[in-house]
């Protein structure tokens, strides 16, 4: 069994929807797929992306990323916190678990998260420039930090998971020291990217390689005894400079049957 780490499709995208359709239906009947956010905010391009996957993977395990919980093309009463309710109906749907997956002495956690004013506060200019703020839709009261904190509370469990070899993965991004500190860019954005409440969880669960997503950055680093990897397809203008793509992470052979449960029995 091989694990594959990719994130952020956006198959909206027509290039990045035929490098989905091009992945081979023969190679990767016995690997698992991690698949950490950003595919799509219609329903019926997310489930098409989740079914071709299902069809090539043995295994797909899923987080949604922010674009995915966006709502601005939806009837005007869905709120984010329903369409996360429908992403999940979809998962399930399509064959692909948002659950902690155990195979003999390697589990795969996902954990869900948002981003908090840890990384900085967003300013009246980012809040107007990035999209999150327009598209998505929360319950009354819940914006801000009670955004991350609501997705992390969802965690609690995942996070007694024990065993050999662990993998986490999250959508948004746990530690400021991921991103490249000498971009204006990722300077500007640092309140969008992520949450230290979302790497204090990591290091309760304590894994041996943590795939996030969302900052469009391939990354492959050790901090801590944690190694951090992010491998995202990206938008097409950023695919030669990113070295982008989906990348082994782990390759592993044991005869016990891919089960996805809570918790390791």
């Amino acid at each position: 069994m091989r694990i594959f780490a990719l994130s952020d499709l956006h198959i909206d995208h027509a290039q990045n929807r035929a490098w989905v359709e091009a992945l081979s239906c023969q190679d990767h009947v016995d690997d698992v797929l991690i698949l950490a956010g950003d595919l799509s905010d219609q329903l019926p391009q997310l489930r098409w992306c989740l079914t071709t996957l299902a069809r090539r993977f043995r295994t797909v395990l899923f987080v949604p990323g922010n674009h995915d919980l966006w709502v601005l093309r939806d009837a005007p009463t869905l709120l984010s916190t329903g369409k996360f309710a429908q992403v999940q109906a979809a998962c399930a749907e399509c064959g692909v678990s948002m659950s902690p997956l155990h195979r003999g002495d390697v589990s795969v956690v996902p954990l869900l998260s948002w981003y908090d004013d840890s990384f900085g506060v967003a300013d009246a200019a980012l809040r107007e420039r990035w999209m999150d703020f327009h598209a998505c839709r929360w319950p009354t009261g819940m914006p801000g930090n009670g955004i991350n904190s609501h997705f992390l509370g969802m965690n609690e469990s995942a996070l007694r998971v024990r065993n050999r070899t662990v993998i986490s993965f999250s959508h948004f991004v746990p530690r400021v020291d991921l991103l490249p500190a000498d971009s204006l860019t990722t300077r500007l954005l640092l309140p969008v990217m992520g949450s230290t409440a979302l790497e204090a969880q990591i290091r309760t669960l304590g894994p041996d390689i943590h795939v996030y997503g969302h900052s469009h950055r391939t990354t492959d680093v050790v901090h801590d005894g944690i190694r951090y990897i992010n491998r995202s397809l990206g938008y097409p203008n950023e695919r030669k400079k990113m070295g982008a793509g989906m990348r082994c992470i782990l390759e592993h052979s044991f005869n016990a049957p891919l089960q996805p449960s809570d918790l390791p029995t």
